[in-house]
């Protein structure tokens, strides 16, 4: 036990902990002196004890188990994905399976998986850029397109920051990473010809820096190009709603009632919160329910009004120390399928917490990706917590792996 990371899961102990007080103030309502409270808080206490109790088999469970049974579940996941979509929709969409009491998302699991196995293929021995590059893909590609079916753009989108943080990290020459990444810039900047031109030449720049031949520099300057002149016509054919819910998230105030509310009333939330906020349980556009979906995905404009600025900064503080003490101890684990697990794990993590925050703050657009270990929802909670007990097991055990 000497060799077990206290201190991260100590600050999973804590995050956890700041989420059952959040989402018990996010549950109640007050009317006039009285307080009326849903159950929320005490079902994730349950899913907490749950996850703990998941967290302590699996780092007693033998490494060669867990490793024989990665494949089985993630075909399964598969399975569970296909089945999903054939299941009555839920809020608009096929993303939950209900198990007696309990609803679950598939697409959790998945994620999970995905990088469980994703490691393993392409941390093998002796193999090419390209099987490297074809083994990442059809792992990553089955998942996404039955997840963007459901649909769910914001985790599907999880599923490519994945790929490119394990692609980062292997053996890939990182030429590679810059043509999966260029052909995105180029939609972002498709608006305005000088910005793409500037792109255009820093992209030339890095490729033949790469040494790569300039037939495949003139290719990939190519079909960047044509993704510029695209964009702007594929833009011009969306319907009016596509190109309004696009808008609305550069400028709410374009439909306040609308697509807009969720963005205006989470600002309006955290921004009335002042430096110390209004109190615990005293959060007024939580109790008389201007926000919404406050105990899941805005949970953090919760905080914010109800213990302000400095409540945030703690928040923000917590996950800073949580993170940076894992990236800091996954570079001590050799092996190299558990330090793209590890990294996978990581980069997930973080940019959950970093699209949610952004969502609350208005600076990204909404999705329906929760805050990790504080809101509210069984299924995230639990495989948030069994990634990060995949991370402990492998720095308890890296010894024995070096």
């Amino acid at each position: 036990m000497k060799k077990f990371e206290w201190m991260i899961f100590g600050l999973l102990i804590l995050l956890m902990f700041i989420g059952i007080i959040s989402i018990y103030t996010a549950s109640s309502s007050r009317i006039g002196d009285d307080f009326l409270f849903a159950n929320y808080y005490i079902k994730q206490f349950i899913w907490i004890i749950i996850s703990m109790l998941i967290l302590l088999i699996l780092l007693k469970i033998p490494n060669v188990v867990v490793e024989i049974s990665i494949f089985p579940i993630y075909f399964f996941t598969i399975l569970l994905l296909i089945l999903v979509l054939f299941l009555p929709e839920i809020k608009g969409s096929h993303r939950w399976m209900s198990l007696g009491p309990i609803n679950f998302q598939p697409s959790e699991l998945a994620k999970l998986f995905t990088i469980l196995v994703l490691s393993k293929f392409i941390s093998k021995p002796f193999l090419s850029d390209g099987q490297i590059l074809f083994r990442s893909f059809i792992i990553t590609l089955i998942p996404v397109i039955l997840i963007l079916l459901e649909p769910d753009l914001g985790t599907a989108l999880i599923f490519f920051v994945i790929l490119f943080s394990i692609l980062l990290v292997s053996d890939l020459p990182k030429f590679y990473l810059i043509l999966i990444v260029s052909p995105i810039i180029s939609i972002i900047f498709s608006f305005s010809y000088w910005m793409f031109i500037i792109y255009a030449l820093i992209l030339i720049y890095l490729l033949y820096r790469s040494n790569l031949d300039k037939v495949i520099i003139g290719f990939v300057v190519a079909i960047n190009t044509f993704i510029f002149f695209i964009t702007p016509i594929f833009w011009n054919n969306l319907k009016d709603y596509q190109q309004n819910r696009i808008l609305t998230f550069i400028n709410p105030m374009r439909d306040p009632f609308g697509a807009g509310y969720q963005i205006i009333q989470s600002k309006i939330a955290i921004g009335s919160g002042g430096i110390f906020g209004k109190g615990f349980l005293m959060g007024t556009q939580k109790n008389m329910n201007f926000l919404p979906e406050h105990h899941t995905d805005f949970i953090f404009s919760v905080i914010g009004e109800e213990f302000g600025f400095f409540g945030c900064l703690f928040i923000l503080l917590i996950y800073f120390l949580f993170l940076y003490k894992i990236a800091k101890s996954i570079i001590k684990i050799k092996q190299k399928e558990y330090r793209f697990v590890s990294v996978g794990i990581l980069a997930y993590i973080t940019f959950q917490i970093f699209i949610n925050i952004g969502m609350n703050l208005g600076i990204v657009p909404t999705t329906g990706i929760p805050l990790p270990f504080i809101s509210y929802g069984g299924s995230n909670l639990l495989i948030n917590v069994m990634a990060i007990g995949f991370i402990l097991k492998y720095l308890k055990e890296r010894s024995i792996f070096a």
